[in-house]
């Protein structure tokens, strides 16, 4: 269901989110609520949305990707997040936390040999950046890299890492000098099948059950020197551009869970009836629905224009602020739908075997992951400010 037009997408995006669409309704959806149970890694679906283009969508066709603009790839994201989010955020962490930083600060030979992999679903990817004492402060990290030779030596734990157990590449921020602060940290591609690499225990979450969730471990790993990413010194420069970039595709899967908690609200009350008749015909109903939709039609516009300003780039820093504005204006609009959703399903909206469960456990970490609501206000008002 679409509320309405909402930045006009061309005719090649049109075809882009008529095939995501018809793959996500006919081949995610219906297995999503048994893979949440299960928490079972959507593998088989990943390999084919890896065939459809959908794990290397801005990556330029000379290194296996599709080459799409950033407008599409958000159009995409909620596709997918509406059938499952836990395959949303796949899709998105190998886009937009791994693709994304190598393809805009990597080598030419570590492009080359890492993209390709990446871009046909081959390989997934996640993001090393959040540690045990380190979240929103991510200039307090203690992982470190020494350089020995050819290589660089980490050390150090990284928490609730998107994809690992699966994923095959990180990119990993480290601290290589303990004395300058920010300008202090270093990023890395690191492949985990390098010496001293492992995956802790997944995690056991409240809502995204079928995507991975596991801590990294860096004991006296080896990762080679041709891996750097950028610079020496530009790990913190890195790791915000590419949170920047991802909260869109974060602000994307909030927007997919809000449509679907719309679908369901509105089919729900025309279905369920009360004193004779169904609940649509109630008016209080009526403006739970209109409020759901309106914020649904904002978020979506600004998720999409964040997009545009990502792409077209800002030397002002709209870019970094209005992806910031649709992250959090997004995930805290798809909380209250959600939220508004199972409250007009009555007492089913509290039972597993009502899809709105899912979606309620499933949306309420998109406020707090890629930073949190309360970040992004600072970030918004600090770029306000400056």
């Amino acid at each position: 269901m679409s509320t309405g037009p909402s930045f006009a997408p061309s005719e090649e995006q049109q075809l882009l989110i008529s095939e995501v669409r018809r793959f996500s309704t006919e081949q995610i959806l219906p297995g999503a609520a048994e893979r949440d149970a299960a928490k079972r890694f959507p593998l088989r679906l990943l390999r084919e949305m890896g065939e459809m283009g959908l794990l290397g969508m801005f990556v330029p066709e000379e290194y296996g990707g599709a080459g799409f603009d950033m407008v599409s790839y958000v159009m995409a994201v909620e596709e997918v997040s509406r059938a499952d989010a836990s395959v949303g955020v796949t899709m998105s962490v190998t886009n937009s936390v791994c693709c994304w930083p190598i393809l805009e600060f990597g080598s030419d030979d570590l492009k080359a040999r890492v993209l390709p992999e990446l871009a046909s679903g081959e390989e997934l990817g996640g993001f090393g950046l959040t540690e045990p004492g380190a979240g929103s402060d991510a200039g307090g990290l203690r992982t470190t890299a020494v350089r020995e030779g050819d290589h660089w030596i980490l050390n150090g734990e990284k928490a609730w890492i998107t994809n690992a157990g699966e994923a095959k590449y990180f990119v990993v921020v480290a601290r290589t000098d303990p004395d300058a602060g920010n300008r202090g940290l270093t990023a890395f591609v690191v492949p985990s099948d390098v010496p001293g690499f492992s995956v802790g225990l997944a995690e056991h979450k409240l809502g995204l059950r079928s995507s991975l969730t596991a801590p990294l471990f860096f004991e006296n790993c080896r990762v080679p020197a041709a891996n750097l990413l950028g610079e020496e010194g530009q790990g913190f420069k890195i790791a915000m551009a590419t949170l920047d970039h991802s909260r869109l595709g974060i602000a994307a899967q909030a927007v997919g869970i809000h449509q679907r908690a719309l679908e369901l609200a509105r089919d729900y009350a025309r279905e369920r009836e009360q004193f004779g008749r169904p609940i649509a015909d109630f008016q209080a109903i009526q403006f739970t629905l209109a409020d759901i939709a309106v914020e649904l039609e904002a978020a979506r516009t600004l998720t999409r224009c964040a997009a545009a300003v990502a792409e077209a780039g800002s030397a002002s820093g709209d870019a970094g602020r209005l992806a910031s504005e649709a992250k959090l204006f997004a995930s805290e609009a798809a909380n209250r739908a959600c939220q508004r959703s199972l409250q007009l399903h009555g007492g089913n909206g509290f039972h597993e075997d009502y899809e709105i469960a899912r979606l309620y456990r499933d949306v309420r970490v998109t406020t707090i992951y890629e930073g949190t609501s309360e970040m992004q206000r600072l970030v918004i008002a600090r770029r306000l400010l400056s």
